[in-house]
């Protein structure tokens, strides 16, 4: 029997939770026409099978019309939800995992222009910043119908063998009746605490009535705003408070924040760069107060972390959600004394700022979540064992040489550098951004113990690779920054690169001219500004660094406006030249009619990448394959079978930007749905 207190089992009312460990509500923006089909099983169902003990479905089902999804959300307003929702929990049941779901309505954090073109509605008629809608000011029939539609979702998921579900609360319609900024009404469901809290007591009466006592209910709620005028760490626990002496509440899951901007929902749910459970102390004092239940997750990335947050007496149950996306077997690997091998979370963000953009939720650095039916997390043994040689070791070669040689196969890696990493060790230079080094130390460690060789500054050209008479190459030699992108004045400018590593020096008055929108940017603006430069970043694209998206936008804003950096778009840089002992930059725009110009002493270019594919071209003659890719076998998670060449003499692939230049995620998952089938 294990002493760790992240398996010892918790008693939930009638619900024995199997350990302490369970993944938060949250959307992945998997259902198919509003429906946790397949897709969105599978991904449950992996977690499941490793161990968790309680998976929280659906960041948010929509339990009206009028609360149109905005991240594909899952429809609880629609009867056909039943069916998918039943199979959902009986493949988790299967596995001893309970299952529970969220249900909300949106209130204004929504838009209009989604679903039936229905109007927003809200206790007032406030604006929330992020979904820009105007509501509609809350009728006694809104309420009333809005009510009911809470117990028929509620209903629908008794029906379909939940085990209970939880009430959506920060930043949604429940807590926008709880906060002063955003409850204007009169009468029963505005003015005093507890007339603004009586609209959520009328919920929680209408669903017991519905679905009785034993069913397990919740609510995941904010009881602190931190916003001026909002609700406060006091009427917060006062809240928690009136939720447990209800009767009617069987948990409760804590927040800490609003969500009502970018720069809000990133201190709710932080990512890299910024603090560890942050929110963890002030979970505790509400447990410690009410004895509740309490459930809590707020960048909590690791185990130990996780189980401080147990044995310390802070949380019932820890909530690794963004863990999970990264390794779903968190558990089994714990219960096989396997802690060392989780992949682990590294706070890039890249699932959610994802679905905030319209996206499907992808870990940056495991390729299989989310993919489920296509790509496997465990990689079974090939029948027959090859020699593989992998020419570059950043994270596609790395992720290329780990699962080869998982399959069993003999794996040599040639790295130029004199050690691995390849971008992202350049990344990892800055503060913020050196949890990104785990993607590599990860791979490292699974390799060493796999027995992968490496052979560190040895730049491979054909006869190296030819002498060692390998059944597959793999080119992952990544790409070389391109600044050679203006009609005149190239050789005057440096590359984001340059600057980020230390190679070249700020200069006083700096230009960087962002024609990728990714980090690389940002980054590099970052350092010019600390310092003590004057920076701008200029792009021709409608708005700045898209790549990044919201929330990991938020802490580089946060850094670049304390030094007054200038933001400037629609602008294209044409040319520089040398005056007067400094640059002149001359501008254009894709608009036309206009010339403008800058004169600085530094231009920074970020334009991508260029793929360092001279080797690859050198051995596609040699190969069977010509380097030619199957795509239908690709997409599909199926073996290659392309043989152009019958002579030749091994199957040649590249990957990640040695083919063109895209992101750490597009590298990772070329190398795993290559060679998962090698």
């Amino acid at each position: 029997m294990s002493k760790d207190p992240l398996l010892q089992p918790y008693q939930l009312k009638h619900l024995t939770l199997k350990n302490r460990i369970m993944t938060t509500s949250h959307e992945p923006a998997y259902p198919e026409d509003g429906m946790p089909k397949a897709k969105y099983r599978a991904y449950h169902a992996e977690r499941a099978r490793a161990g968790i003990a309680l998976t929280m479905t659906a960041g948010s089902a929509t339990v009206s019309k009028d609360s149109p999804p905005v991240f594909n959300n899952i429809l609880a307003y629609k009867d056909e939800v039943v069916p998918y929702m039943r199979d959902l929990a009986d493949a988790c049941h299967e596995h001893g995992t309970a299952v529970m779901i969220q249900l909300t309505h949106l209130g204004r954090r929504t838009h209009w222009a989604k679903g039936d073109w229905l109007s927003v509605v809200s206790p007032s008629h406030h604006r929330e910043a992020s979904h820009r809608a105007f509501p509609k000011k809350m009728e006694d029939w809104d309420i009333e119908r809005i009510i009911k539609d809470y117990a028929d979702a509620a209903e629908r998921m008794y029906v379909a063998g939940l085990d209970g579900i939880e009430l959506q609360a920060y930043g949604h319609l429940m807590d926008q009746f709880w906060s002063p900024l955003t409850n204007t009404l009169e009468g029963p469901y505005g003015g005093s605490l507890d007339n603004r809290l009586l609209f959520t007591f009328d919920v929680l009466k209408a669903i017991r009535k519905r679905v009785g006592d034993q069913f397990i209910l919740g609510v995941r709620y904010t009881a602190d705003e931190q916003l001026d005028g909002g609700i406060t760490p006091e009427e917060g626990l006062l809240i928690s408070q009136k939720l447990q002496a209800s009767g009617m509440v069987d948990f409760l899951n804590v927040i800490r924040g609003h969500i009502d901007t970018d720069a809000g929902l990133t201190d709710v749910i932080p990512v890299q760069g910024m603090r560890n459970a942050p929110h963890l102390d002030f979970a505790g004092e509400v447990r410690k107060l009410t004895g509740m239940p309490t459930f809590h997750a707020a960048k909590i990335p690791d185990i130990a972390t996780a189980r401080y947050a147990i044995d310390s007496g802070k949380l019932d149950m820890v909530g690794l959600t963004r863990a999970h996306m990264a390794d779903p077997h968190i558990v089994r690997k714990l219960i096989a004394g396997e802690e060392d091998r989780i992949r682990p979370c590294v706070g890039a963000n890249f699932c959610l700022d994802r679905i905030y953009q319209g996206g499907e939720a992808y870990c940056i650095h495991n390729p299989a979540t989310g993919r489920e039916l296509t790509m496997p997390h465990d990689i079974p043994k090939a029948p027959t064992q090859k020699k593989i040689l992998v020419i570059g070791a950043g994270p596609a070669g790395l992720e290329a040489a780990r699962v080869a040689a998982e399959r069993g196969h003999d794996v040599t890696v040639m790295e130029a550098a004199d050690k691995a990493g390849g971008q992202i060790r350049l990344t990892a230079q800055s503060e913020r951004r050196r949890e990104m080094i785990s993607i590599i130390d990860w791979r490292l460690d699974e390799c060493d113990r796999l027995g992968v060789n490496f052979r560190y500054n040895t730049w491979a050209e054909s006869e190296d690779v030819l002498a060692e008479q390998p059944d597959v190459v793999i080119v992952a030699t990544g790409g070389l920054p391109h600044t050679d992108v203006l009609t005149d004045g190239n050789h005057l400018v440096v590359s984001t690169w340059d600057i980020i590593a230390g190679d070249v020096k700020p200069g006083n008055n700096v230009l960087v001219y962002d024609d990728a929108g990714d980090h690389a940017a940002l980054q590099a603006a970052e350092v010019i500004a600390a310092s003590g430069a004057k920076v701008e970043i200029m792009t021709p694209d409608r708005t700045f660094a898209p790549e990044v998206m919201a929330m990991n936008l938020v802490p580089y804003m946060r850094s670049l406006q304390k030094h007054d950096v200038i933001f400037t778009v629609t602008y294209r840089l044409a040319s520089v030249e040398n005056l007067d002992g400094g640059l002149l930059a001359r501008l254009s725009s894709d608009y036309g009619g206009v010339l403008n110009t800058r004169h600085v002493d530094q231009v920074v270019v970020n334009h991508g990448t260029l793929p360092l594919d001279e080797l690859y071209f050198d051995l596609k003659s040699h190969s069977r394959n010509l380097g030619a890719v199957n795509y239908e076998q690709l997409i599909a998670g199926e073996v290659q079978t392309e043989l152009r060449n019958p002579d030749g003499q091994f199957d040649l692939y590249r990957i990640g930007d040695a083919v063109s230049a895209r992101n750490t995620h597009a590298a990772i998952y070329d190398a795993l749905r290559l060679l998962k089938d090698i």
